[in-house]
This record gives structure tokens, C-alpha cells and sequence, in this order.
């Protein structure tokens, strides 16, 4: 039975959808309900975030930044995280809705300000969608070139065109298997994150037993963990956008909501087991690098730069030996492509919810009727996944350390506006125990600030092109992506509001509108 009532959904409640209503109601979207139970929930959270592709990604950039405390920046990039989360949890546990971050703010603080929060997560998602298939591309080569035994095939993946071709190839892959649904997601889901998560672990073990071995490994020191030893302000918000970079896509255990069984409450559980194992994965593979190879610009070390882009590239060999080395190229291919197919869960899925509620074309509100998915806004996601890469490489030669840095903002800006937003809907509960007023006050107004003050120190050091080595006009690159994509949601939005003046009007979805609730 669909009902619609203001009260939170209670655990045994179901995550299945209800056709779309006319009128002020949330609004059910025709997705497939059931398909995701708590433990698939926590894997598609873990593989969205994809933790062997976010250090090897940035285990470099991180220990350039802010040298041997990189270890303390995962901490610290964990804690406004984790408030984060405790605020998405309450929201969700309300207002259930595939929307999440959109629809929420769009109920505290009103259309504008949620069409906002809404693009910059749809950006934010475009832009990691980006970077991961270019990692993947680039892993897909050197495991051939070593598979082969062949330097010139591992080297195609310096051919621009042929990287390019293949970075398009990864992403139609993706969109095709989460056109088909979330059964599909989750049974490919299971293996991809287990295989890299297996095979961390068997890294972390013998870089523990190379430490000493090479000439810049390092002792162990607490004061690794102290973020107060890290030598700037500017130095600590720049490894802060970092290690929030590499806890991103947690949220999309809350996109998937309304496919969940016990939509209201499972969810925000997955969110925070996933985030617990992320930070543990961080913390010790941190330590543990850091011991063996230490954290210098010159021969292995993690913050040379000429391999800290991609260290795992770097440090299979050495660390695991050629045979089993092998096996970390697969684990970074394979924890790329898990976090490339769920990571479309998200975006696909605001598009859907902002079409739903009219803040975007009624085109997007399309759901395939044999796949419960959205499928023409999966499949916009993947082309403009495509074009925004296509367009980022030819423009900049540090397209990878570029577009994270830009994700870092991106995920600043919209995470912070979810949070603000839980305080503000319940203000009026804050008082009722202290339960309420930690969970859904405190947790994400801290949370909130946090990452608003990373946000603009960013937004304000990004300014300078030697923030991120390049620059256009003689602003830095970082800057403009950042920047420039902001003023285009705003445009866009614009547009919309010309549009769709219902929605802007604060007729379709207001705090008063009641909240879906789906019955068995």
C-alpha cells in the first residue's frame, strides 16, 4: 500500500516506489523497490567511494601536501564526514527519497538554494566519473603492457586519441550495466569490491614486511597522526580537500533509498558501516606506505613527482614483486571500474528526482519499464561523463590532480548545504531530548561548517596557478573548472526558472509536503 504521510519510516517499511503524483506529495518514481538489502547497500557505498583507486590516486598528492602527517589527514578529512553522515541518517530516515541531498534542501531552505545543492552533486559525480575512467584507462594499459611483456603496448596509454577512445569505451561499459538496474549493480558489485579489498590487504602485509628495506623507508612515529604538526593553514585545507576527496560517494548507499528494503533506516546504517571501513582501509595503508617508502620527492617516495599521481604504478614491483604486483594493477582496474558503474547510482538518480519535482525537464522523469532505472538520465550522465573528460584532456596536462582538486570543492559545497539543511528542517525537534539535539543539530552543524571553511580557503588558494601547476588566463585551472561550473549550474538554473515557474515558485515541493512513505 502507498500512502502519503509526514512521519518517518519506520524499519520494516520497504523501499519500493509508487508512481509519480501529481500535486504537493513527495513523489514516488517507478524504480524498483527491494533490490538492495544492508549488506549490498554498504558494498555499493564502499564501491562508489572505491578505496584502492582514491590511494593510489592520491596517497602522492596527499604526502606533497602535507608530508608525514598523511596519516593525520585521513583522520581529520573523516571527521566532517562523519557528521556529515549522522545528518544524511536523519534526513533520510524522514524523507526517504532518491533525491537526498536535492529534495532536502530544497524542503529547509527552498528552491533555489536546493536546485543548487542538487547541481553541484550532479557535477561532482560527473567529475569523478571522469577521473575514475581515466584511472581505469590507464591501468587497463600497463596490466596489458605487463600481462604481454610488451613496453610498447603499456605505453599506448600516453597516445592521447587512444586513451580518449578507451576512457569512452570504460564509460559505455558502465552506463550500459547501470542501465540494467540495481541486481544487476549489486551481484558485479560483491566481486569487484571483495577482489580489491583482498588484495589491499595482501599489500599492506608486505609493504609491513618491506619497511626498512628501501633507502627512504621510515620508522614508525605517532606524530604522523598529530594534524597540528602539519607546517600551514593552507597546507592542512589543501590535504583536507584531499582526504575528503577519498571518502566521497559514501552517499550513494542514500541515492539508492527508494530500491532499498527498509528505505527509511538501512541506508544511513550502510552509509556509516561503509564509512568505517573506508577509514580504517585509509589510516592503515597509509601508515604502512609511509613506513616503507617514506613520504620524499625523490626515488619511491610517495610524494615524488613523477609518480604520485598513480603510486601504486609505482610501487607493485617493488613491494609485491612482478607476479604479484599483477595482481594490484587488477585491484586498481577493478576498483575503478566498480566505483565507474555505482557511481552513476547518484547522479542518474537526482536527475530523476529533480525531473520528478519539475526543477528539470519532464524528459528525465522517464524510468525504463523493464529495468526500473532511469535510463535516459543514466544515459545523459554517461556522454556528458564522456565529453566533460574528452574536453578536460585536451585542455589541461594534469587533467587527473585537476579534476580532483574540483571535486574536492564540488563535494564541499553540496555536502555542506545537505547538513545546514538537516539542522534547519528539524530546528523546531532540537529541544525535544538530546539525542535530537546532538544527531540533528550539533553532528551536522559542525559537519557543516567544517566543510564550508575548506570550501572557501580552497575556492581562495585554487585562485593562484600554482596551486594545481597550470592555469588559464593566468588564473589556476583548478579555479576555472571549479568556478566555471558553478556559474553554469546558475545559469541553468536560470533557465529552468523560466521554464518551470511552478517549481521556483515553491508549489511543487515545500517543508510541508508530505513525505512518502511505502507500505508491504
Amino acid at each position: 500500500m502507498t500512502q502519503l504521510d509526514a512521519r518517518p519510516q519506520a524499519a520494516g517499511d520497504t523501499g519500493g516506489a509508487a508512481a509519480p503524483r501529481e500535486g504537493g506529495g513527495v513523489r514516488g518514481k517507478g524504480l524498483g523497490g527491494n533490490s538492495v538489502g544492508l549488506m549490498g547497500s554498504t558494498v555499493i557505498g564502499i564501491s562508489t567511494v572505491a578505496p584502492v583507486y582514491c590511494l593510489t590516486s592520491t596517497l602522492g598528492a596527499t604526502a606533497a601536501v602535507v608530508g608525514l602527517q598523511m596519516p593525520a589527514i585521513f583522520l581529520a578529512g573523516f571527521l566532517p564526514m562523519l557528521l556529515v553522515a549522522f545528518a544524511y541518517r536523519e534526513l533520510n530516515r524522514v524523507m526517504p527519497d532518491c533525491g537526498t541531498s536535492f529534495t532536502w534542501t530544497v524542503k529547509a531552505f527552498g528552491p533555489k538554494i536546493g536546485w543548487m545543492c542538487g547541481w553541484g552533486l550532479v557535477v561532482a559525480t560527473i567529475i569523478v566519473l571522469s577521473n575514475l575512467a581515466g584511472v581505469a584507462t590507464s591501468f587497463f594499459w600497463l596490466l596489458a603492457g605487463e600481462i604481454t611483456g610488451s613496453e610498447s603496448v603499456a605505453a599506448l596509454d600516453d597516445n592521447k586519441a587512444v586513451h580518449i577512445l578507451t576512457v569512452l569505451v570504460l564509460i559505455a561499459i558502465a552506463t550500459a550495466i547501470s542501465y540494467r538496474g540495481m541486481t544487476a549493480t549489486k551481484s558485479v558489485q560483491y566481486a569487484l569490491v571483495g577482489l580489491q579489498l583482498l588484495v589491499l590487504a595482501i599489500f599492506v602485509v608486505m609493504a609491513l614486511g618491506k619497511a626498512g628495506e628501501f633507502g627512504t623507508s621510515l620508522s614508525f612515529s605517532a606524530e604522523w597522526l598529530n594534524p597540528f604538526a602539519v607546517e600551514s593553514f593552507a597546507a592542512f585545507t589543501a590535504g583536507l580537500s584531499l582526504s575528503i576527496f577519498m571518502y566521497w560517494g559514501w552517499d550513494a548507499s542514500l541515492s539508492a533509498n527508494e530500491e532499498t528494503s527498509g528505505s527509511g533506516r538501512t541506508p544511513g546504517r550502510a552509509a556509516l558501516i561503509a564509512m568505517v571501513v573506508l577509514v580504517g582501509s585509509y589510516l592503515v595503508t597509509g601508515v604502512v606506505a609511509q613506513m616503507a617508502v617514506g613520504s620524499g620527492e625523490t626515488g619511491l617516495g610517495l610524494a615524488n613527482p613523477e609518480t604520485s599521481d598513480n603510486v601504486f604504478a609505482v610501487l607493485a614491483g617493488p613491494i609485491m614483486g612482478t607476479g604479484l604486483g599483477v595482481l594490484l594493477f587488477v585491484a586498481v582496474l577493478a576498483s575503478a571500474a566498480a566505483s565507474l558503474q555505482t557511481t552513476f547510482i547518484p547522479v542518474a538518480r537526482t536527475v530523476l528526482a529533480m525531473s520528478s519535482y519539475e526543477a528539470l525537464p519532464p524528459s528525465f522523469r522517464k524510468v525504463n519499464p523493464r529495468f526500473k532505472t532511469p535510463g535516459l538520465a543514466t544515459v545523459v550522465a554517461g556522454v556528458g561523463t564522456g565529453a566533460f573528460y574528452t574536453v578536460m584532456t585536451l585542455l589541461s596536462e594534469n587533467v587527473l590532480t585537476d579534476t580532483i582538486y574540483a571535486l574536492g570543492l564540488m563535494i564541499c559545497f553540496y555536502y555542506s548545504l545537505t547538513a545546514f539543511a538537516c539542522a534547519w528542517y528539524f530546528r523546531r525537534e532540537l529541544r525535544r531530548s538530546g539525542r535530537d539535539l546532538v544527531y540533528k543539530g550539533v553532528f551536522p552543524v559542525l559537519g557543516g561548517l567544517m566543510l564550508a571553511a575548506v570550501f572557501f580557503k580552497t575556492l581562495y588558494d585554487m585562485w593562484d596557478p600554482a596551486y594545481s601547476g597550470s592555469s588559464v588566463g593566468g588564473v589556476g585551472t583548478v579555479f576555472v573548472i571549479g568556478v566555471g561550473l558553478l556559474l553554469l549550474g546558475l545559469v541553468l538554473m536560470l533557465v529552468m526558472r523560466w521554464r518551470s515557474p511552478a517549481f521556483f515558485r515553491g508549489e511543487v515541493l515545500t517543508r510541508d509536503t508530505p513525505s512518502l512513505v511505502i507500505d508491504d
